[in-house]
């Protein structure tokens, strides 16, 4: 009598977890760690080839060192935030790590308009090689982000919809951070690397 009445329970509440919204939770949850994964996976990608940028780049005589340390000083900033899944599960942690993230765009991006005025960096063909390397690394940090984005959008219309928001408030399920309006505007734009000097007027 006990074990049938235990297997009807454990039957009803396996119904009642997935009615409820539960299992979507724990996919969708998944999802978000996978896209943030691939995020941090490109903005690894981009912090790795800026040593290499920065060496060929200190090999030009005379070259603005200002511009130079901005974008050093900008890439230790990006790449001392410990960047864990549970980062995007505080927005106040997230917004930080992703300020770094757009201090390091700008910075590269000065950088990289900067060297138009080097001719021997535009004939550089280690340079060239890797200025087409960030600026692939920038569409595919685009690309992930905005997967991320859509991942985020999901888990969080399931954690605030009715009645999947009951299920939310009783396992502890938060909405998670996703990128304003303001860092997609400030992130969002790739280094400029078009080495072409403005026509004179």
């Amino acid at each position: 009598m006990f074990r049938r009445l235990f297997a009807a329970l454990t039957l009803l509440a396996t119904l009642a977890l997935g009615g409820c919204g539960y299992n979507d939770f724990q996919r969708l949850d998944e999802a978000t760690k996978s896209a943030w994964s691939e995020v941090l996976n490109q903005y690894q990608r981009r912090a790795d080839l800026i040593p290499n940028v920065v060496a060929t780049v200190k090999g030009e005589a005379n070259f603005e060192q200002e511009t130079l340390t901005k974008v050093v000083e900008a890439r230790a900033k990006a790449t001392s935030i410990q960047a864990t899944p549970e980062l995007i599960n505080d927005p106040a942690a997230f917004q930080k790590f992703q300020a770094a993230q757009g201090e390091l765009s700008s910075a590269l991006s000065r950088l990289l308009v900067v060297t138009e005025n080097y001719p021997n960096l535009k004939a550089n063909q280690g340079f060239q090689d890797l200025r087409v390397q960030l600026e692939g690394t920038e569409n595919r940090i685009t690309v992930a982000r905005n997967r991320y984005i859509k991942a985020v959008q999901d888990y969080n219309v399931l954690a605030r919809s009715f009645p999947s928001n009951l299920t939310a408030m009783v396992f502890g399920y938060q909405t998670k951070a996703n990128f304003t309006v303001q860092n997609e505007a400030q992130i969002s734009a790739p280094p400029a690397v078009t080495f072409e000097k403005p026509a004179s007027k």
